[in-house]
């Protein structure tokens, strides 16, 4: 597959072949060859339409800790991640970090009706995201109406879990919140095609106690009650295994 090169923050990023982690390419390489595919916006497309629309691609490979975008850029791509883990976050003038959502394999970095980012999108880990240019992706739009629909959903999917997490910052307690979150992230194993009775947190606990709205300490302490209550085991801070997903749903259900 012939990429073209692309730019992550005016650097020129060649295009690489598959990278490790969750999700990501095979050895296959392209459209058929990707992991991630059945849960990324191409899946709207029969894979001989995909061609088209992997002709236009290019492979963004990011390292731990670099950023695909920047606060305030203007929004020049749209992007897949196949691999690996971003934040997407905010500095606020006092100084505070807010973590506004973690994008993991299969999603979408996208349209939106402002010019420019609204947050700086950094990798948690080495990253690998497949990219494209925002005016191929809106002609391939008006080609393709299953496309457009598909990027809609998910607009409105991304939508209603901001309304989520504001309702859960609201209203739930840390313990709560925490167990939400697992749920959560379990959910998106699930929807792989993986075991949703662990789970796999590449960010680190700073992550999900900003994004959470909790202190670091606060979300310690969480861990360590769902331990000793028997919802959880954790093998090490990165890997949880869910040992009472009744429990964890019974704290998590005043989010409904």
């Amino acid at each position: 597959m012939s990429l073209r090169v692309l730019r992550v923050n005016g650097v020129p990023t060649p295009a690489s072949g598959a990278s490790g982690g969750d999700g990501g390419l095979s050895q296959e390489g392209g459209c058929a060859g990707c992991q991630v595919r059945h849960l990324a916006m191409c899946a709207a497309l029969p894979l001989e339409q995909a061609r088209e629309l992997e002709a236009m691609a290019g492979d963004i490979t990011l390292s731990a800790g670099q950023l695909l975008a920047r606060e305030g850029d203007n929004r020049r791509g749209v992007f897949t991640v196949t691999a690996g883990a971003l934040r997407r976050i905010r500095l606020l003038p006092d100084g505070r970090r807010l973590v506004a959502g973690f994008l993991m394999p299969g999603d979408f970095i996208g349209f939106s009706g402002a010019t420019r980012y609204r947050h700086s999108i950094e990798a948690i880990v080495d990253s690998q995201l497949c990219a494209f240019a925002t005016r191929d992706m809106r002609s391939l739009c008006e080609q393709h109406p299953q496309l457009e629909r598909e990027l809609l959903d998910r607009a409105c999917v991304e939508l209603d879990a901001t309304r989520d997490k504001l309702m859960s910052l609201a209203r739930l307690n840390p313990l709560e919140r925490l167990a939400g979150f697992l749920l959560d992230m379990a959910a998106r194993r699930r929807r792989r095609g993986w075991s949703d009775t662990e789970v796999t947190l590449p960010m680190t606990r700073s992550d999900i106690a900003d994004y959470l709205g909790l202190t670091v300490e606060t979300v310690s302490r969480s861990f360590t009650r769902l331990r000793q209550e028997g919802a959880i085991a954790t093998d090490d801070p990165h890997h949880v295994r869910l040992l009472d997903p009744a429990r964890l749903e019974a704290l998590a259900e005043a989010r409904g």
